[in-house]
C-alpha cells in the first residue's frame, strides 16, 4: 500500500494581471480563466487559481498547459507548494463577515 505524504502532493497557483481595457483583452482574459477552469482550476480569489496535484510532475504537466494557453498581454506567474506548505496559510479578514441585508419588501399601493 503506498503511503501519502504532504510533501508529495502539490498545489500550483497560477496568479495573474491580464489587461481589460479593450474588446480583445477582455476576451483574451476569458480565454485564459475558462482554460484554467478547463484544466481543473478553482478560483482562490481574485486573479489566483489553484489547482491540487498528486505529484511534481503531474503539476509539471499542468503548468505547461498553462504556458501554452497564455495570452499576448498581461502576466503570469505559477508557483508550486508541497500539500505542507498549503496547509501552514493563514487567513485574515478586516471586517468581521455579516449576512448581506435582505432586500426591501415590495411596495403596495392597493
Amino acid at each position: 500500500m503506498p503511503s501519502f505524504s504532504g510533501y508529495r502532493f502539490m498545489w500550483v497557483l497560477a496568479m495573474f494581471d491580464l489587461p481589460t481595457d479593450t474588446k480583445v483583452g477582455r476576451r483574451n482574459y476569458a480565454r485564459f480563466r475558462k482554460a484554467l477552469l478547463k484544466d481543473g482550476f478553482a478560483m482562490m480569489q481574485y486573479s489566483v487559481y489553484i489547482r491540487h496535484c498528486a505529484s511534481r510532475e503531474n503539476a509539471a504537466t499542468h503548468i505547461a498547459r498553462i504556458e501554452r494557453a497564455i495570452p499576448p498581454d498581461g502576466e503570469i506567474r505559477v508557483i508550486t507548494i508541497t500539500d505542507k506548505q498549503f496547509e501552514r496559510m493563514r487567513i485574515f479578514w478586516g471586517k468581521k463577515r455579516r449576512k448581506p441585508e435582505s432586500p426591501p419588501a415590495q411596495l403596495e399601493l392597493f
